[in-house]
Formats: C-alpha cells, sequence, structure tokens
C-alpha cells in the first residue's frame, strides 16, 4: 500500500492491487474516501467521490481540501501511478509543507 502524498495530516494513498480508473484512496483521522480522476488527454476532466466500504466517510470539509489537492497534483498522481502499476517501480512520498 504506498503512501504518494501526506498533506497537514491527509495521507493519499494507492492499493499495492489497484484497478482502472486511476484513483487514489485519502484517509484523514479516522475517515476515508476514495477519489476517481477522470482524464481525457492528460487534463483532469472531473473526480468521483466515493466511500470505501467499511471506513467512514471523509467530512464533507475534508473532501473539499482532498479535492483541491488533487487538482493541483493530479498529473503528480497520475505519475506514481504508472510508475508504480505500469514500470513496476517503487514511488516515494513526498510531503507537502505549503498550502495549497
Amino acid at each position: 500500500m504506498p503512501k504518494i502524498f501526506e498533506y497537514f495530516g491527509f495521507i493519499f494513498y494507492f492499493y499495492s492491487n489497484e484497478h482502472e480508473p486511476i484513483h487514489v484512496h485519502v484517509i484523514h483521522g479516522a475517515n476515508e474516501s476514495i477519489f476517481d480522476l477522470i482524464i481525457m488527454n492528460g487534463v483532469l476532466l472531473e473526480l468521483k467521490v466515493r466511500e470505501k466500504k467499511g471506513a467512514n466517510p471523509l467530512s464533507d470539509k475534508d473532501k473539499r481540501t482532498a479535492e483541491s489537492f488533487i487538482h493541483k497534483y493530479y498529473r503528480n498522481i497520475v505519475e506514481k501511478w504508472v510508475k508504480f502499476f505500469v514500470l513496476k517501480q517503487a514511488v516515494r512520498s513526498t510531503n507537502i509543507k505549503k498550502k495549497i
């Protein structure tokens, strides 16, 4: 389960047995939601939020924070997805310490 980003208490990660579409799991505290990235021609067209079975979802405020983060860093998320799932290489977590 590679962690790809930390951002002020938010943890963004992939499961090691993931599937398309490209998506990222986001944990904040004891809550977790999943964000599907709908991308066409390298452009993020839409984020679809779904709930993880058996987990409490992120609050609306935390969902907005995660969505803002993903919009800013979606290219990095895609790069890490390709590196991990397509190229089968390790990815490093990035700790973002600057507010978006």
